[in-house]
């Protein structure tokens, strides 16, 4: 039995069907033609959209999509290539723009590589010498009049205020170079002159039956500290707040990118307040390199690889006084403890020192003496044993650590000089 035959569609219906499926791509090319007549839109007046990205909140990548995580070892691999505006994932990636600043404004940069004098003097003064000195005097001729939990960091830390009325956080560290760590990095920071970045600091043996700690010898029995331990008192300071990295330290970092130089071309647009905060900024990361701390930026960007957000959430030991000043919290991961680890963490530290460009004047002096001598450890052991009482009591660096501070500083030195040269 032969199937019967389908009648073929005539030319008619199937002319409608072409027809019909053409439709949505004629209608996809006249709206592109009427958005491309239209003006480009603008930022508002007096907002310039930069790569800084101060003065919006940054977009929160979603948990899918848009692929998967990168640490940062994956995103230093990644060449330094197109910073033009674009959108990934439903975030939008901030531009350099190669516009001038208006002809009537001062530059934030002096000589291609160094802060203006205006900038630098627009900074908050943090803890001047003459305040912190005496503040170490009084901690040392006070008595500990009461020690509480809470506010200082691990649960071994105390809160203590002294017989002054003021208070300090006493930390005791899990072992003593720590405590040493804490002290140099303290000191150090005089040598490089950004002291007043850090909140007094002085140590203190505990002695349960010694005149000091005699108000709180029960308190000492809870605490489990070992008889005859050296700790460090830090200043108290009121009303810090969080600080969250700007970029690119934080929206390139998190976003996947490789870290793109902080130049006097990339501060264009930039209010005072984010160009002040920067000024400080580029002292930290220098700072953090000197002493291969690891427990702040570097410890942020480690943990990319299990959260891509960290970079948008404050960073550890850093915090902002309610003049703006950055206060260098916290640095006992510095120099002993942090030397011990370079192999692990100088992939972090390196790049972020080589992010960054511009410098304050008197840093890179410094850092250029210290080069030139090479003394870094010379000026760092005569300053520590003549501010520091206790100073014999948990030593100094030893002959390598020495060795690889001098080492340290001068790759920072050679790095100033590769900016300038640029």
């Amino acid at each position: 039995m032969k199937r019967a035959r389908r009648a073929a569609p005539g030319p008619l219906p199937v002319l409608g069907l072409l027809l019909l499926g053409a439709l949505p791509g004629l209608w996809t090319v006249l709206l592109r033609r009427e958005a491309a007549a239209l003006p480009e839109p603008r930022p508002p007046a007096g907002q310039s959209p930069g790569r800084w990205g101060w003065g919006r909140s940054p977009p929160v990548r979603g948990e899918s999509g848009g692929g998967g995580q990168k640490t940062f070892r994956t995103l230093l691999a990644v060449p330094a290539a197109a910073t033009d505006r674009e959108e990934r994932d439903g975030e939008e990636r901030l531009a350099v723009t190669d516009s001038q600043p208006p002809a009537d404004t001062a530059s934030p940069v002096e000589r291609g590589i160094f802060w203006s004098r205006e900038l630098e003097e627009q900074v908050p003064p943090g803890f001047a010498a003459e305040e912190a000195a005496a503040w170490l005097a009084a901690a040392r001729a006070a008595r500990v009049a009461s020690l509480e939990r809470g506010g200082c960091g691990r649960s071994s830390n105390r809160l203590a205020r002294l017989s002054d009325g003021s208070r300090a956080c006493v930390r005791y560290g899990i072992n003593p170079e720590q405590i040493q760590g804490e002290a140099l990095s303290y000191h150090l920071a005089g040598v490089l002159g950004m002291q007043e970045r850090l909140p007094p600091m002085v140590l203190a043996l505990v002695e349960a039956r010694g005149r000091q700690w005699e108000p709180v010898r029960e308190e000492l029995r809870g605490s489990h500290w070992a008889e005859g331990a050296v700790v460090s008192l830090t200043r108290w300071v009121d009303n810090l707040t969080a600080v969250v990295a700007p970029a690119p330290w934080g929206a390139e970092a998190g976003a996947g990118r490789r870290l793109q130089p902080l130049s006097a071309g990339e501060l264009v647009g930039l209010s005072p307040s984010q160009l002040v905060e920067l000024v400080q900024w580029s002292d930290l990361i220098l700072f953090d390199y000197l002493t291969a701390n690891f427990d702040r930026l570097v410890s942020n960007l480690f943990s990319l690889q299990w959260d891509p957000r960290v970079m948008r959430r404050a960073t550890s030991n850093l915090l902002r006084a309610p003049d703006g000043g950055l206060v260098f919290l916290d640095n006992e991961a510095g120099l002993v403890h942090g030397y011990r680890l370079l192999s692990m963490w100088d992939p972090y530290n390196e790049p972020l020192l080589r992010s960054v460009c511009v410098f304050r004047e008197g840093t890179a002096r410094r850092v250029a003496e210290l080069h030139r001598r090479r003394s870094a450890a010379a000026e760092l052991r005569r300053r520590y044993r003549a501010r520091e009482p206790l100073w014999a009591r948990l030593g100094f660096l030893s002959e390598r650590q020495a060795e690889l501070l001098q080492a340290r500083v001068d790759f920072v030195h050679r790095h100033i000089a590769h900016c300038r040269a640029q």
